[in-house]
Parts: structure tokens; sequence; C-alpha cells
């Protein structure tokens, strides 16, 4: 199970990945924005189970980013949980009415990424 870390913060994806890698997931791949991830997605679209998506990045926000996810059947199925400091209810709003599955607010506690993320991978 192969997990997509999208920030433009590298210290924010080495933390996502060692919350991640406490719980047992072992595969993952980054990237830096929106571009970088999507390519990535389109590469391998059948290797990812789950997309962590900053929403403030250069190149390609979040909010795009996810929209042109949802529009391409074959990735429109991989759920994603949007993790950003953008903590406005109107963000919450857009990301959830674009299609994001959850979302996380930064600064967050790693048992907070643990319950968000057991919810879409199977975890043993």
């Amino acid at each position: 199970m192969t997990v997509l870390l999208v920030d433009d913060s590298l210290t924010m994806r080495r933390i996502q990945r060692n919350v991640l890698e406490e719980i047992g997931v072992e595969s993952f791949v980054e990237a830096a924005d929106g571009v970088e991830a999507l390519a990535a997605l389109r590469k391998n679209p059948g290797s990812f189970k789950l997309v962590l998506l900053d929403v403030n990045m250069p190149n390609k926000n979040g909010i795009e980013t996810l929209k042109e996810v949802r529009g391409d059947s074959v990735l429109e199925e991989i759920p994603v949980i949007m993790v950003t400091s953008e903590a406005e209810r109107s963000m919450i709003v857009e990301a959830i009415k674009s299609g994001a599955n959850d979302y996380v607010i930064k600064p967050f506690e790693a048992k907070t990424i643990r319950e968000k993320v057991g919810r879409f991978l199977d975890l043993e």
C-alpha cells in the first residue's frame, strides 16, 4: 500500500511519514506540489491507496489538484485527506465540496492522523 504525501514543506512530509510508519505504512511517494502529485498519480494510478494533500502550495494548490483527481476516471476513487493550516470554515467546505474525503488542520496530533488514515487503509 502506497501513500502519496503532498506538501511543499519537506519537514511536514517527514512528520507525516514518521506517523504513518508508526502505524505500519511502509511505502510512500512524496510530492512538493500539485503538479508533481498528479504526475506521480498518473504514472502508477493503481498503486496509491491514499493521498495526504496540503492546500497552500506553489504551481498547483491542493484544491486545484483535488479537482483534477476527482475529474479523472482513473484516479477519482483514491481517498484524499486534506492536511492544511487553513482552518476557515469556507476552506473546509470548499475542500469537501471539491471531493476531499476528510480534513486535518495543522498543527495536528499524531493520533489524529492515525484515526483519519485508519478509516481508509487496511492496517494490522
